[in-house]
């Protein structure tokens, strides 16, 4: 393996993460200070764990997949026995003065371990149903907390893995018109307020102080911040408690009123770049567990980037999807630093020759 050794992570990939981590502490900061201090502190671990991983051969992940598998599986089961119930969830085992969420564990590990399975499959309908069968048991468990945005997600990294095994577009095609006759089915699965959620994305003004409430609020949010912005901590959607959920959910709402269009674009242009960087280091990749661990990678970003952003302007149904790196919470800000370090890794370790601007 064509190893390159350097103290510093990927630029391209690690001062978009660093740029984003701040502007979110930053919101969250003009509302709360004890509660950006604590987000500090998460982020602080969360680089540390960051560039301990980036400097690890992303190799090393074939030989743990199943035990990292096992691990997460029995985790999502422990919920449903020690997890502290939040508004009609269950998501959280509380380990003394900390947390955790295995819902988030359970994306990188399924990128790991979809990575080693495609490496020794060829995509045909057999394997396409067997790597089905290994993502089942996490989306059943994430989606009876319940935790709709979570399993989505995982069903995505699951789809862009299928697309990095190299399938080939008649069977895409094919699954997507399975897809689209089984989509409506899920109707049946979904709880109440979940129903709710999608019928006030259909039509917010026809209930606008209940369930179009959260839609509402945050469009006013995001239009009033026109193109500079009201100012850190001048947002009064989020400071006077109009707009809900304005540290997670609809962070991009926050952060769109007080710095306007071009805060907003200059958040795009972040997320951009990681993309960017993630499909030319893909493209330089000369190993296929590489290639298939940033597809995974990006599967998740892209899906949370898009949907969360979609949310919050009232394109698309609100599903409690977080924002990555920007909004508030441990373990899904642990989680994506996580599963970002297997790009830098891949850069490090599965490349002869890449043109980088590290130190």
């Amino acid at each position: 393996m064509g190893q390159r050794i350097s103290l510093i992570p990927d630029l391209l990939i690690t001062l978009p993460i660093i740029f984003l981590l701040s502007l979110g502490i930053l919101v969250i900061y003009s509302s709360d200070p004890q509660l950006a201090l604590q987000q500090t502190l998460i982020a602080l671990i969360g680089l540390l764990i960051y560039w301990f991983l980036s400097s690890v051969d992303y190799h090393y992940y074939q030989h743990y997949a199943l035990y990292l598998y096992i691990i997460t599986l029995v985790l999502l089961v422990i919920v449903f026995i020690l997890g502290i119930e939040t508004r009609g969830s269950l998501r959280w085992i509380p380990l003394g003065p900390v947390q955790i969420q295995p819902s988030e564990m359970a994306k990188p590990v399924l990128i790991i371990f979809l990575a080693n399975f495609w490496v020794t499959h060829l995509p045909s309908w057999k394997n396409i149903l067997k790597s089905c069968l290994i993502v089942l048991p996490f989306l059943a468990l994430v989606f009876k907390q319940p935790d709709l945005g979570t399993s989505l997600t995982l069903g995505m990294i699951w789809l862009m893995m299928v697309v990095g095994a190299n399938i080939s577009w008649l069977k895409l095609l094919a699954m997507g018109l399975v897809s689209s006759v089984l989509t409506p089915l899920g109707w049946l699965f979904l709880k109440d307020y979940q129903k709710m959620r999608i019928m006030s994305f259909i039509s917010p003004d026809q209930d606008p102080l209940g369930t179009g409430y959260n839609v509402i609020q945050s469009k006013i949010a995001v239009g009033s911040g026109s193109f500079w912005g009201r100012g850190l901590g001048h947002g009064t959607q989020s400071r006077l408690r109009f707009l809900p959920e304005y540290r997670t959910d609809f962070m991009f709402a926050s952060m769109a009123e007080e710095f306007g269009f071009l805060g907003s674009l200059i958040v795009l242009a972040l997320y951009g770049t990681l993309i960017f960087r993630s499909l030319i280091i893909i493209r330089l990749s000369h190993e296929r567990f590489g290639s298939l661990l940033i597809f995974g990678v990006l599967g998740m970003l892209f899906f949370q980037i898009v949907v969360n952003i979609g949310m919050n302007i009232g394109s698309l149904p609100v599903t409690g999807i977080t924002l990555p790196l920007l909004s508030y919470g441990g373990s899904s800000l642990i989680s994506t630093l996580i599963s970002l370090s297997f790009i830098v890794s891949v850069a490090r370790f599965g490349i002869r020759h890449v043109p980088s601007i590290d130190t």
